[in-house]
């Protein structure tokens, strides 16, 4: 019997990723990692298979909750989609009137877990590690420099969605929200779930779901492959990809292009710049991503007591 506390731990942090995969440019794996349940999420999605789907026909509840190690992966779930549907109105407001202050609060918090993840890498400093750091973060920047693009609404194109999409969104790094936004999907598959018994629209988020599904199911399996044989590098690479995705997170742009989708203002591009002054929005911009990455190495400080 697992402890109820530890459920509700594994609430929280699955409410943590949910909250961070709806906002574009922040990642539900970058909030795993920090957290430490990154590895078993992906030994625990990339362990199930056809034995263990047949497991479920045996209606026996011993055998289904160690196939699909329930006792992680229920609590976790549960957090994540509570949070995508109770957190999503709040952080549209946060980033539409405070937007600056909840960017600063990001960046801060992903420094800080950069920090705090490197110091957990073996041999860090070794050429190939170091190269594997410097590729990942030319990856992960390079990806949040795309403009989000136009494409068709065809059913084979929004499996092909989120195939792509989730497997994003188990990267630090690299949010899966904002490779639907390059993807010109995200506001046509939020729609269809804020209306789910529109015109077309169940079909729509069923084969949405299916990319997912399998796009879970096939990458978590290529990044367990790499997690169990080359773990030094993949985590470098890893950590590059939020070293690169930093750019997405600063708090201080300009819009340059943006576009109107069903009576939405969507941006497309943005200039990023420094602050113009030390005035009082800065300075308190400024205190929140400092106290963001003092609590993540306060929260590692604790983890090791």
């Amino acid at each position: 019997m697992i402890p109820p506390a530890k459920n509700l731990v594994l609430y929280v942090k699955g409410f943590c990723m949910g909250t961070a995969d709806i906002v574009p440019g922040v990642s539900g794996g970058t909030v795993a990692l920090i957290l430490g349940v990154y590895e078993e999420l992906i030994n625990t999605i990339s362990s199930i298979n056809i034995n263990t789907i047949k497991v479920l026909f045996s209606f026996d509840f011993k055998k289904i909750q160690e196939a699909f190690n329930l006792r992680f992966l229920l609590p976790i779930s549960l957090g994540i989609f509570s949070a995508i549907f109770l957190m999503a109105g709040l952080m549209h407001y946060l980033f539409e009137h405070y937007s600056l202050y909840t960017w600063s609060l990001f960046f801060g918090l992903i420094v800080g877990s950069i920090l705090f993840l490197v110091r957990q890498i073996p041999d860090v400093s070794k050429s190939w590690n170091v190269i594997a750091m410097a590729s990942g973060t030319a990856i992960g920047y390079a990806v949040v420099s795309f403009i989000p693009v136009s494409t068709p609404e065809t059913f084979w194109f929004i499996f092909v969605s989120g195939f792509i999409g989730i497997s994003a969104m188990i990267l630090p790094g690299i949010s899966g929200s904002f490779i639907l936004l390059i993807l010109g999907k995200y506001a046509f598959i939020t729609n269809a779930i804020k209306n789910p018994f529109g015109d077309g629209n169940l079909l729509t988020i069923g084969t949405f779901g299916l990319g997912c599904i399998v796009g879970l199911l096939s990458f978590s399996r290529v990044l367990r492959y790499f997690l169990t044989n080359y773990y030094s590098q993949t985590m470098c690479v890893l950590a590059g990809f939020m070293v690169g995705s930093l750019k997405k997170l600063w708090p201080w742009r300009e819009v340059v292009k943006d576009q109107i989708i069903r009576g939405k203002v969507y941006v497309l591009e943005e200039a990023y710049i420094l602050p113009s002054d030390l005035s009082f929005q800065t300075i308190l911009a400024f205190c929140i991503m400092l106290f963001a990455f003092t609590l993540i190495v306060f929260l590692e400080k604790i983890g090791k007591q």
